[in-house]
Formats: structure tokens, C-alpha cells, sequence
């Protein structure tokens, strides 16, 4: 059974989260209230462009970082809005916080009204985000340290991507923590190591993040040359590459739900003991997370673990229970090579079918994937022999560690199934 999202013993920094954010609302909204809105036409432009990113935003599909990357780059220009038209605003930090709040909050009424998931852990991210980039760049600004320092002259740029690189980072923290509570909450030993998940996120910045960053900087420096209509202008392009990102993300979808079903076909064709795909696609992604890999690298690896068998589809009759381990080595290589092959052309991509390939390889040649795939096949396989239990089903492995499984992938298999309770995988 799946945990709670959020539940465990990470929750204390979840909460800090998302308690640092409701707080830091808190504190714009009451000072935007008392002072009074500054530039209320600047204020309701940024407000409807952040609440218009978050309405034609859809559900987040598995691995997207952020669904709405209009709105993400709305609240950035307005934190990095230093003049409008060539005269100096005074919004500050707080009312930038304050608007970005209320944009999200508007936003997510008729979301609800809708039956559409809105989701929390994204707003406190993004508040503290754009609260860390305008208290970064507001009072440097408007104190004129920042021209003293870049100029006023094509050096200038350079302050607010400073601002965006520092940003950047400062959100990949809270993202590495919500990512870790999420693995969390997949059951035991699906926890990923921290520094991994950060590291991830410091790379995804690379794609999505970049474009948002970017229209962000040149929005606000579009709005302090032309004035408020240059976000209708400048957002555009951003929005045309949401929709890019979402047909690809639809694409991906699709080749996923091809590889479960090809990895059904081999049950259904009595190639392989019912569930066994899932089960070993299950395993090795916890034993992958327990020995670092996330993001992509985790991603590979269960994809090629459910598809590890395919090739079997060519026998003309099937071994028994699935293990071709029994078989000679030229049969499994045979085997291994034509799974590669039908991988390829389901697009699941060159390092799963390379992965699916070199299954019959001694594990020293073979990827860290791979080896993984290899040790948990065999345990589900062993399993479901009736050796005796999974500790039996263990202790074999350990036997063969030698020669046919990498010690540490045994290890780490030992300790996933320890926090798993040690069920055997042939069960259920």
C-alpha cells in the first residue's frame, strides 16, 4: 500500500516547505494591503499573464518540471521589472510576491470549479522562487547599487541574469526535497539519495528551464524599454513551445503505454509467469533509486525492465517459466539481441534497447541498468521456482556473484527487500 504523499520522515521538510511559503504570502499580502498596490496597471498586466499561464496549463505529465511555464515566466518579469517605458516602478519585492499569490490563487478557482487538480507543492515552490528573486534584485535596484555595479549601458543584462542563474538554484532545493518525499511515498526502498535528486534538478535546467528564464529576463527588459503591452509580444514564443513540449510529452505517453503492452504480450503468450514484467520493473527501479539513479537514468532502467523478455517471443517454444538462463549462451545472445530490436521500433530509445541487448553479456560488460535488470530478473525467476523463499532466492545470488551478478546490485537488492519486508516477488 502507498504511503500518504508527503508522509514519513520527510514531512518535516515538506511542511517547512510549504510553511515558508504560506508565511512569506502572508507578509506581502498584509504589506500590499497597508501601503497600498504600486503601478496597479503593471500589477493587473503581470497578474493576468500569470493567471492565464496557469489556466491553459493541463495536468503535469510524468516527468514534466513545469506545467506552466507562461506562468513561470510571468512572475519572473515582474520580479525582475526594474522601469516601464523608461521611468522607474516601485512595486518592491513584497507586492510582486503579493500579486504572483493572488494570480494563483485566482486561477485555481475555476480550476477547482472544473474538477482540475491544482497543486500546492508547485504554488509554495513558485512564491518562494519569485519572493527569492525579487528580494535579489528589487532593492538593489531601486537604491541604484545594481547600476553602480553593471551600468547602464549593454553590460546591464548581466544583473538580472545573475538574478535568474541564483534563482535557479534556489528553486532546484525545495524541488529535490517535494521530488524525495513524492519517491517517499512509492513504499519501501524507493527512496532516491538526496544529492542525486538535486543534481537532477540542476540539470533539467538545461531545457524547459532556459526558455523560461530567458523570456522572463527579455520580458522585463522588453516592459522597461516599450511598456506594458510587450508581454502580449514577447510571451508568445514561450507559448508556442508549451505546446511543442506537451505534443512530445503526448508522444512519450504513447510509446510508455506500447511498451506495457508488449511486455504483456509475452504473459499472454505464455512466454513468461503472469506479472513478471511488472514485478521486475517495480524491483529494479527501487534497487536503481537505492543505488543513486533518478531522472532519466531511472526512467531507462524501467523501461528496459519491462521489456527485457521480448525477445523470447521468437522461440518457437517457450522455456520453462521464462528463465533462459538455462539456454546456451549463443541462444540467450540470439535472444537478447532481437528483444533490442523491437525495442528500437517501439522509440523507447537507444540506451533501453542497448540495455534489453546486453542481458546475455557478463556483467562486467554490461551498464549499471543492466546488471540491475540482470540480478532482479533472476531473483523473480528464482522466486518462482520455490527455492525457498526469498532469503533462499537471496542467498543464490550471493552464491553467484562471482561470476554471473555485480555484489553490489545483490546488496542493494537485500536491502530494498529488507525495508519490503522481504515478499517474495512471485507473490500477487
Amino acid at each position: 500500500m502507498r504511503a500518504p504523499y508527503g508522509s514519513g520522515p520527510l514531512a518535516p521538510a515538506v511542511l517547512a516547505v510549504r510553511g515558508a511559503a504560506l508565511l512569506l504570502a502572508l507578509v506581502a499580502l498584509a504589506h500590499t494591503s497597508v501601503r497600498g498596490l504600486a503601478e496597479p496597471g503593471l500589477a493587473l498586466v503581470f497578474g493576468l499573464l500569470v493567471a492565464a499561464g496557469e489556466l491553459v496549463r493541463r495536468g503535469a505529465a510524468a516527468g514534466e518540471r513545469e506545467p506552466a511555464p507562461l506562468a513561470a515566466a510571468g512572475a519572473l518579469a515582474y520580479a525582475l521589472l526594474g522601469d516601464s517605458a523608461g521611468r522607474p516602478t516601485t512595486h518592491g519585492s513584497l507586492q510582486v510576491i503579493a500579486v504572483v499569490v493572488v494570480a494563483q490563487a485566482l486561477a485555481a478557482v475555476p480550476r477547482r470549479a472544473c474538477g482540475r487538480r491544482t497543486d500546492a507543492d508547485r504554488a509554495a515552490r513558485r512564491t518562494l522562487t519569485v519572493g527569492f528573486a525579487a528580494v535579489c534584485f528589487q532593492p538593489l535596484y531601486a537604491s541604484g547599487q545594481a547600476e553602480r555595479w553593471f551600468g547602464d549601458g549593454p553590460w546591464f543584462p548581466l544583473f538580472p541574469l545573475t538574478v535568474l542563474a541564483l534563482t535557479a538554484l534556489c528553486d532546484a532545493v525545495p524541488a529535490a526535497l517535494l521530488a524525495r518525499s513524492a519517491a517517499l511515498a512509492g513504499g519501501p526502498g524507493a527512496l532516491p539519495p538526496y544529492g542525486s535528486l538535486l543534481v537532477d534538478e540542476v540539470r533539467a535546467l538545461a531545457g524547459t528551464g532556459v526558455a523560461i528564464g530567458a523570456t522572463g529576463v527579455v520580458t522585463a527588459l522588453g516592459v522597461a524599454v516599450a511598456g506594458p503591452w510587450a508581454p502580449a509580444v514577447l510571451c508568445g514564443p514561450l507559448l508556442l513551445t508549451q505546446v511543442s513540449a506537451r505534443r512530445y510529452t503526448a508522444v512519450r505517453t504513447t510509446c510508455g503505454q506500447t511498451m506495457a503492452s508488449l511486455a504483456r504480450a509475452t504473459e499472454i503468450a505464455g512466454y513468461t509467469p503472469p506479472g513478471h514484467a511488472r514485478r521486475v520493473a517495480a524491483l529494479a527501479t527501487a534497487v536503481g533509486r537505492e543505488l543513486g539513479l533518478t531522472g532519466p537514468r531511472l526512467t531507462v532502467l524501467e523501461h528496459a525492465a519491462l521489456m527485457h523478455d521480448i525477445g523470447q517471443l521468437s522461440l518457437l517454444d517457450p522455456v520453462a517459466d521464462g528463465a533462459t538462463a538455462r539456454l546456451p549462451a549463443a541462444e540467450q545472445r540470439r535472444i537478447a539481441l532481437l528483444g533490442g530490436a523491437v525495442v528500437r521500433r517501439t522509440g523507447a530509445g537507444p540506451e533501453v534497447a542497448a540495455v534489453v541487448e546486453q542481458q546475455a553479456d557478463p556483467y562486467r560488460e554490461q551498464p549499471l541498468a543492466a546488471r540491475i535488470v540482470r540480478t532482479v530478473n533472476a531473483y523473480d525467476d528464482l522466486c518462482g521456482e520455490s527455492v525457498g523463499g526469498p532469503l533462499r532466492a537471496l542467498e543464490q545470488l550471493r552464491l553467484g556473484t562471482g561470476h554471473d551478478h555485480q555484489p553490489q546490485v545483490v546488496e542493494a537488492l537485500g536491502r530494498v527487500l529488507a525495508r519490503g519486508g522481504l515478499t517474495p516477488a512471485g507473490a500477487g
